[in-house]
């Protein structure tokens, strides 16, 4: 087999510069590099020729951006994450549902309803020896933030039961029809 490329020069007598060296010694003086621009400035000449004439953008070119859209599936979801995040949204709605009681039995013992409708109820109930029925000892502010406070315990524990159960119904179905699909779009 012949070599037919000719003569090559020998790269031991090449004094020029080497590949990763920069032309007119920047690399010694640690000046930083600046690439050549596609378009020099206006005024300017490359190559002999004025190219004082600035690109001007396209007329019909399209000012706003397109917004990008996905459709994504909910294949499955974790019954262990569920059940953390549907504990703690239970506890604060536990939480919101004892002040809401106190708040309210506030309100309305100020307005006196308590005193106004207990009266009436003990008028009702009560005969010559007794006074009746007592509903502002009923219904006093300790015993309906306790009421309540039972109230929102089971509500707790129910519904993050009740979440979690849903979590494997929902991986269970999705396994059978595919799950949720979702279209997802970028805002800009």
């Amino acid at each position: 087999m012949t070599d037919t490329r000719g003569q090559r020069p020998s790269y031991e007598t090449y004094n020029g510069p080497l590949p990763g060296e920069r032309a007119g010694g920047q690399a010694q003086q640690g000046a930083p590099y600046h690439p050549p621009q596609a378009y020099a400035a206006q005024g300017g000449t490359a190559g002999g020729q004025n190219t004082a004439a600035v690109r001007k953008p396209r007329t019909g070119a399209r000012t706003t951006p397109r917004t990008r859209k996905a459709r994504l599936r909910v294949a499955k979801a974790d019954p262990w994450s569920v059940m953390k995040v549907s504990f703690l949204l239970s506890i604060a709605l536990g939480v919101c549902t004892v002040v809401a009681a106190a708040v309210l039995w506030m309100v309305m013992d100020a307005m006196g309803v308590f005193s106004t409708v207990g009266g009436t109820i003990s008028e009702a109930t009560g005969s010559n020896e007794s006074n009746g029925f007592d509903l502002q000892s009923f219904l006093s502010l300790p015993r309906v933030l306790m009421f309540t406070s039972v109230i929102a315990v089971i509500d707790v524990v129910l519904m993050t039961a009740l979440a979690t159960l849903g979590a494997f119904i929902y991986n269970l179905s999705a396994g059978f029809v595919g799950g949720v699909e979702l279209t997802l779009a970028e805002d800009e």
